[in-house]
């Protein structure tokens, strides 16, 4: 049977940051294969689609892989499994009942600090290794907005910005509160950041054209 994962466009820019993201991750599921012969992954906030970066590499390998968003989703591929639940509240699964924690661009969505630790003491508690990624504040370009310099400036100046033109992926909203909410979306970790909420990992910077720090990366393996 064909995955479902594999339609994905592997040519796009994304897919090509994906795939060397991907390297690390694919050293952490070896790993766990190296030791169990199998690798169970809870993905934070991920889908399916996502993963068809290496479909082709996970055909090789015994993973199962379980995705928890707020609403669970309708799967087709055996290799996945959906659950509906809170990134900062996951007490349904219980201390390390998976081999790795997998989370891309989610925790800069969770809201205030508090519940960025709350994220963050969760992912640490489920698996003995992790994979977090998260976009870079002090990257120029805000990765949701498309817009340069667009999360530097203050929250009120932005949410004007929204109310009257469309950036990014998003609808141009339709009145002020709406605006005020998709300005509060989203808040950019810097590095000493992910350092205080990620203390046991490795620290891996992700960068574009070879100078600027697009993203960040906390491993633990």
């Amino acid at each position: 049977m064909t995955s479902a994962i594999l339609s994905i466009d592997p040519g796009s820019t994304a897919n090509t940051f994906r795939r060397k993201r991907f390297a690390h991750i694919i050293r952490l599921i070896d790993a766990v294969i190296a030791e169990k012969g199998s690798c169970h992954i809870l993905d934070v906030g991920g889908e399916v689609r996502y993963w068809g970066a290496v479909g082709d590499l996970l055909q090789e390998r015994n993973v199962k892989i379980d995705l928890i968003n707020l609403t669970a989703e309708p799967v087709n591929d055996p290799m996945f499994r959906s659950f509906a639940g809170s990134g900062c509240d996951m007490t349904q699964f219980a201390d390390e009942s998976y081999d790795l924690v997998h989370s891309n661009s989610v925790i800069e969505h969770v809201g205030n600090w508090q519940n960025m630790k709350a994220f963050a003491k969760e992912v640490r508690r489920i698996a003995p290794r992790y994979y977090v990624q998260a976009p870079y504040f002090w990257f120029p370009i805000e990765p949701h907005f498309r817009a340069p310099f667009f999360h530097w400036l203050p929250e009120s100046w932005r949410a004007k910005i929204l109310y009257r033109f469309k950036l990014g992926f998003s609808e141009k909203p339709g009145n002020y509160d709406d605006a005020m909410l998709d300005t509060q979306d989203a808040h950019l970790p810097d590095g000493a950041q992910m350092k205080h909420l990620f203390p046991d990992a490795e620290h891996v910077p992700e960068r574009f054209l070879g100078v600027f720090v697009k993203s960040l990366m906390a491993i633990k393996g």
